[in-house]
């Protein structure tokens, strides 16, 4: 399969995923090139929140605004990892962009900022993320493991988690519960 870049593209899974990391998932690609794929899932909130992680690293929220948003199981790769996706992209310590108006960070001086109230509007933590060897993600799609469609901001920070995986279905005019385990070939 020719390469293609996913940057700012969901992966949704389809329902014959049999990786339970995986199945039933909204993935978005952060970065796609020859060196293969990182993403983050973005609709399995786990049962820690912002507050609790902040603590965790030993930042003290400062603002009262600091949300108790839910932290997101992001991957199976590094879990002990925290990563902020976020809209503006900004100018942060390690920051990958994602698109022209989102970043992926993974220093700490965003959650410092977070916890001051300075942080970015829109964000979305994760802690681990998906990674794809140079190929797999291609010879998955080859598979039909995942359809893909280009990503949109307000899915990922206006839309609860529960709600993400069927707002971005109906970006390719489908229902998920329509979807089909075969693929077809002409």
């Amino acid at each position: 399969m020719n390469s293609v870049d996913l940057t700012q593209h969901f992966l949704i899974a389809m329902p014959a995923m049999a990786d339970p990391h995986f199945a039933k998932t909204l993935t978005l690609v952060c970065e796609h090139n020859e060196n293969g794929a990182l993403g983050i899932i973005v609709n399995r909130p786990t049962d820690l929140d912002l507050r609790g992680l902040l603590e965790q690293v030993k930042i003290t929220p400062q603002s009262s605004g600091v949300r108790s948003m839910p932290v997101h199981f992001g991957g199976p790769v590094q879990v002990d990892r925290g990563f902020v996706l976020h809209s503006p992209a900004g100018n942060w310590q390690s920051t990958l962009p994602v698109g022209g108006e989102m970043g992926l960070t993974t220093s700490k001086d965003i959650l410092e900022a977070v916890a001051r109230g300075e942080g970015p509007p829109r964000l979305l933590v994760t802690l681990g993320y998906a990674g794809w060897a140079p190929g797999q993600l291609e010879h998955e799609l080859a598979q039909n493991a995942w359809l893909t469609v280009l990503a949109r901001p307000d899915i990922l920070f206006d839309l609860p988690a529960e709600e993400r995986l069927a707002a971005a279905m109906q970006l390719l005019g489908v229902d998920y519960a329509n979807l089909s385990d075969e693929a077809g070939h002409a």
